[in-house]
């Protein structure tokens, strides 16, 4: 579903600030994987999925998605491929806006614009049926506006939204993080089954090893623009904390991978 190819992006480049997020990548996600993806501060994570996004264009490599080359193509027309949930509750929605109107225009996303009424009532019970399978509470809340709503209540939302068309590549950029932890866990799990439901091929960026290790089917490690660690499969699921602390040490030449929110987590 997704190949990345020899990606590299420097910034400001030619300059005494020159820094290199990304350093000749290349990873395959076959559909239907959901990767989470994990490693220091300043390792490429978020670069990785904003090139990707199209937020800026790569210095050299190719992003192929679905067989589709989206080098030069614009991140707004990447947006029809693509879900995306930020780190901040407050990205991916819009406040002041009902609960059924942002999923209304979630739903019509890549469609063409007419003079028809605005939410019908079919849509009103698949909005509910949709919100219901949250388990907070919202599908009697469709009028709410969205900006009432709590980080976590919030963040779930914006999740329906993001896979509401079903894109061909979910991108979750430490959607968690802004998060309590009992929130933070109910997200997850919501996440995991939208995901597991809809068979979504998945990027998700992660501070907590603990949550990399448990959720999705295969876990990369990053370091200095680079995957240094890839497990899948069984090999993944028997993993612990310390076993990822090990593997991280030896693929990077003995560093030890330093996060404070990873440690902490």
């Amino acid at each position: 579903m997704l190949e990345i190819k020899n990606l590299s992006k420097t910034f400001n480049a030619g300059t005494v600030n020159a820094k290199t997020a990304l350093d000749g990548l290349s990873l395959t996600l076959n559909d239907g994987d959901f990767v989470t993806v994990i490693g220091g501060n300043g390792a490429g994570k978020s670069t990785l999925l904003n090139a990707i996004a199209g937020v800026f264009q790569p210095d050299t490599g190719d992003i192929i998605l679905d067989g589709v080359r989206l080098n030069g193509v614009p991140e707004h027309k990447r947006a029809k491929y693509l879900g995306r949930v930020f780190q901040d509750p407050m990205m991916g929605t819009a406040a002041n806006m009902q609960i059924d109107e942002n999923l209304a225009l979630a739903k019509r996303r890549g469609a063409l614009r007419g003079l028809r009424w605005g939410i019908n009532p079919s849509e009103h019970a698949e909005y509910r049926k949709l919100l219901l399978t949250l388990d907070l509470g919202l599908e009697d809340r469709l009028t709410s506006k969205v900006g009432l709503l709590s980080g976590g209540q919030r963040q779930a939302v914006t999740l329906l939204m993001a896979t509401l068309k079903q894109p061909k590549l979910l991108l979750l950029d430490e959607h968690t993080a802004a998060l309590d932890p009992k929130t933070a866990a109910k997200v997850l799990d919501i996440t995991e089954k939208i995901v597991s439901e809809n068979k979504l091929t998945t990027l998700m960026i992660t501070h907590n090893m603990r949550d990399a290790i448990r959720y999705g089917n295969r876990l990369i490690m990053m370091r200095e623009g680079k995957v240094v660690v890839d497990v899948s499969g069984e090999a993944k699921q028997k993993l612990t904390v310390e076993a990822l602390l090990e593997l991280f040490t030896k693929a990077s030449g003995g560093d030890e991978f330093l996060s404070d929110r990873a440690i902490l987590s």
